[in-house]
């Protein structure tokens, strides 16, 4: 194996839709993190995957799980065909059916006969251009995992994590012989996540954030972006940059209605005109979730405080 490639962030709490790093990326090649980790990156950089999908790979060679196998892509199928070599895979794991996560479960079940387990299948149909990855139409698990189920095999245990809000059936896998957590979307080593309505919840989200901070894991390891290696600080970090916003959404309304578009530019300065619509769906869903909890309501479009 080669010895890991890692880049870093500027701040201990990631910019949202930071640029990438410099290339070349280690796109392809299998990065060994720890004793029972390798990490491939797929061939998908965008301005919501960052340098790509991280697919990780757990075992010793006796047997392995594959998280988050990434897209059907033939270059990338190959390189994790050349990670695994001859080693048995005892199960391909999702944490959740984003296009750029799930679709090559099933040509790689189909290589290794391991069977599909983590997330619920979800497919919702779209109103509209997405502002994220699409949902994987092709998923469908072997076995689905709730929160605490453990998959096992040679030398490692994956206890899912339940972590709603970046979508309803997101789950985490913690390794329990090392302390990591695969953090898939919830948590990613580059930015906020994506938190899109009417799937993605904002109230969700918040609950699996304080859900994580009351964790010990010594390590995150994301589908994208670097790993994170002090979890609760940038989970309480990530906590309060989401107050933060909700608290900016609330001082805005309070000075007069708004519609949810109107936020971005008062929000957002300097914000890439290609992510203004994601910018967007997360004020939507921090006003959906505020108008739950009682503190806003809408009019047509505009919204005010109550």
């Amino acid at each position: 194996m080669q010895r890991e490639v890692t880049w870093r962030i500027r701040s201990p709490i990631c910019k949202a839709m930071a640029g990438p790093p410099p290339k070349p990326w280690p796109t392809g090649e299998a990065m060994q993190l720890e004793p029972l980790v390798r990490r491939v990156l797929a061939p998908n950089p965008s301005p919501y995957t960052y340098t790509g999908t991280q697919t990780y790979i757990i075992g010793l060679g006796d047997g392995c799980a594959v998280i988050d196998p990434g897209p059907d892509e033939q270059e990338h199928l190959l390189a994790l065909d050349a990670a695994i070599g001859e080693e048995h895979v005892c199960a391909i794991m999702c944490t959740h059916t984003h296009r750029d996560h799930s679709p090559a479960a099933a040509p790689l079940a189909r290589r290794t006969g391991a069977p599909i387990v983590g997330c619920a299948p979800l497919v919702l149909d779209d109103s509209g251009p997405r502002t994220d990855a699409a949902f994987d139409r092709t998923y469908e698990p072997d076995r689905v995992m709730e929160d605490g189920e453990q998959m096992t095999g040679p030398g490692w245990t994956l206890t899912a994590v339940a972590t709603p809000g970046h979508v309803s059936n997101h789950l985490c896998f913690a390794l329990e012989e090392s302390g990591a957590l695969f953090t898939g979307d919830h948590i990613m080593g580059w930015s906020t996540s994506v938190v899109i309505p009417p799937d993605g919840d904002m109230g969700d989200y918040m609950l699996s954030l304080e859900k994580l901070y009351g964790r010990e894991d010594t390590v995150f390891y994301p589908a994208h972006g670097e790993a994170v290696e002090k979890p609760r600080q940038l989970v309480r970090g990530m906590i309060g940059h989401r107050r933060q916003r909700e608290n900016q959404i609330l001082r805005l309304l309070g000075e007069s209605p708004l519609g949810a578009s109107e936020f971005v530019p008062k929000m957002y300065k300097g914000l890439d005109p290609k992510l203004h619509k994601a910018a967007e769906m997360s004020v939507t869903a921090h006003l959906l979730d505020l108008e739950r909890r009682g503190q806003v309501a809408r009019s047509g479009e505009q919204w005010r405080t109550i």
